[in-house]
């Protein structure tokens, strides 16, 4: 792909097989089988953390972000205390997601990036809520501050090394 080529989603070659996470297992029974992955991964599908954490994951206003945040960042702090890896890096994972969606919603209309019934071509971007941008730096201060937390910061770098 060339640079002069329109960038398209990558959901659109999504192999659900070669996905890393799978929604069949329970991961706090079985975290060995969890993986840390890149970014956001594996956070909409990893129970029984996802329906744990997720009922929190709100990015509407900046009132709802700083309660979303607050609330999903103890969980975080609970898992930790607790040696719960999994939990803590899904807790992180939700605090980032909560940063990237509530940037989407602010940079553009609806949240939505790519224009599907147009061969997938990118929206105008400065198009989305100004409110959500106020979410965003909320999540993105509790995201940052569960990354920097020292005992999680090992518990990652153990988990990385024996389990992946």
């Amino acid at each position: 792909m060339n640079s002069q080529e329109p960038r398209k989603p990558s959901y659109l070659n999504f192999k659900k097989d070669d996905y890393a996470w799978k929604p069949d297992v329970d991961y706090r029974k079985h975290p060995e089988k969890y993986r840390v992955g890149r970014g956001e991964q594996g956070v909409l599908i990893c129970e029984p953390y996802k329906s744990e954490i997720g009922k929190h994951w709100r990015f509407k206003t900046e009132e709802i972000a700083k309660e979303s945040s607050e609330a999903i960042f103890a969980m975080f702090k609970k898992y930790v205390e607790e040696k719960d890896f999994v939990g803590a890096d899904m807790s992180r994972k939700y605090l980032q997601m909560g940063f990237t969606r509530a940037r989407r919603y602010f940079n553009y209309k609806g949240g939505k990036k790519y224009d599907q019934e147009n061969d997938y071509q990118q929206l105008e971007r400065g198009t989305g809520d100004p409110e959500k941008a106020k979410a965003a730096a909320i999540f993105f201060k509790k995201w940052k501050e569960a990354e920097a937390h020292e005992e999680y910061s090992v518990m990652k770098k153990e988990w990385k090394n024996t389990l992946g």
